[in-house]
Parts: C-alpha cells; structure tokens; sequence
C-alpha cells in the first residue's frame, strides 16, 4: 500500500494517507496514530479508547452498500488496512483525501491541531429551517451525499466536559466557514450551517491536568475555533475550487 505522511507538531501523534484497495475499489484512508491508546469522543462511535483515529474516503460506488450494511463495513475496513477494529475510531466521506486541509494553532505550551475534509455542495443545510431527507430504520439509510469531516487533536489533556464542549466550539466555527464562503442551503435559499452527515473526532492528550472548559472564552476554545474554521475554510476551497 503507498503512504504520504503528513506532519503534524504534535509529540506522540503520527498521521499519513493510505491508498489501498477495498473489495476492488480504489480508496485512501486518513491514519493518526497514537504512542498510546488515547480517549476519543465521536460523534459516531461515542466515548472510547482507541490506538488510532481515521477519516475514509470511499467512491460513490462502493459507498452505497457500504451504507446497506455498515456495520460489516466498520468491521472490515480497519483489518484490510492491519488494524484491530476495537482500536481504531474513524470518519467516512465521499471526498478524496488529497482535499485533507491541515490546521494548527498553538499558545504558549497548549497546541491544538484540526484535520479536515469538506464537500457541501450536494447536502448542505440550514439547522433547524431544513426538513430531513430521509429516517434510519433498523440502523440503515441511504440518504444525499456531502460530508464536513473534522478530527481536533491536542497536546492537552482534555475532561469528559471539555470533549464535548469541543464539539460545540469546532460546530460554530464550521458554520462560521460557510457563512464566509456564502455556501447556501441545498433546499431553501438561507444560509447553510452544515450538511446533514457531518461528524467530529476529539482526541485528548493522555498525561496532565486535566483542562475543563473549552468555548470561545478560553484560549482552548480559541484555538479549537480557528483552527476548525481555517481547517474547513480551506478543505471547501480544494474540494469545491472555491
């Protein structure tokens, strides 16, 4: 399998993009690896313990039966790649990973990291104006394509609290992005604020006190904004040629 690294300032963090095969289709795979397993808050998979976190890109093809039976797919994406499926908590897109946009911001000793991948051209909506598309029945949906992917990695140790609050903070700043880029909703004429398959990974540091707040006050929540809203900013801009 051919590997591009990319480098991030982050001790202990390794990440690189994957290109392999999957069942005969062409796919590449965001990797961040850990020195040790690391506490991660996603908003598929929930609260866990991981050794790795990942975004995937799969082509429109291969993505539908993905979709049917996800679960299958969860199972068997991270053994193709070498990977324990209970170490490893990762994202899914139809963008390709050569869009990735890679953020950093750092304060004094606190260092934040966003990593982000982002279509809105097929999904994009205004929260709490726009009707749904389609409901989950017995865990399966097949619904319009277009995903704001956002993995936050930091050098701090983060409270259960602070993860969660994280996700508030890197939302805002993801809306922030495409209120300043004029990215209309796909199903009425207001601004859009997201698409309806978004997600975020947040990943604590393992060792130190442990920090507790994490909105726009605080110098965690600044740079977990503007890194997010950078990250985004430029992901949209290399996968729309905005």
């Amino acid at each position: 399998m051919k590997e591009r690294r990319i480098d991030l300032d982050l001790e202990g963090v390794e990440a690189k993009i994957v290109y392999h095969n999957y069942e005969g289709y062409d796919l590449n795979t965001l990797i961040v690896a850990f020195r040790e397993r690391r506490r991660v808050l996603s908003t598929i998979d929930g609260y866990r313990t991981v050794r790795y976190v990942g975004n995937n890109y799969t082509p429109l093809p291969l993505s539908e039966e993905t979709m049917r039976h996800y679960k299958r797919f969860k199972r068997r994406l991270p053994l193709s790649l070498g990977i324990r499926p209970c170490d490893i908590s990762f994202l899914g897109t139809g963008v390709n990973m050569d869009e990735l946009a890679v953020r950093e911001c750092s304060y004094e000793e606190l260092k934040v990291c966003c990593l982000a991948t982002a279509g809105a051209k097929g999904n994009a909506m205004r929260a709490g104006v726009d009707g749904a598309s389609y409901i989950e029945r017995n865990g399966k949906f097949v619904g319009p394509l277009g995903t704001i992917n956002i993995i936050l990695l930091t050098n701090a140790r983060l409270s259960c609290g602070a993860m969660a609050r994280s996700i508030v903070t890197v939302t805002e700043a993801k809306s922030a992005a495409l209120q300043d880029l004029n990215i209309k909703s796909t199903y009425s004429p207001n601004q859009a604020t997201g698409t309806g398959t978004d997600n975020v990974i947040v990943v604590s540091a393992r060792s130190g006190k442990p920090l507790l707040l994490a909105g726009g006050h605080t110098k965690l929540g600044e740079l977990t904004g503007r890194a997010a809203k950078d990250a985004v900013t430029e992901a949209l801009r290399k996968h729309h040629g905005l």
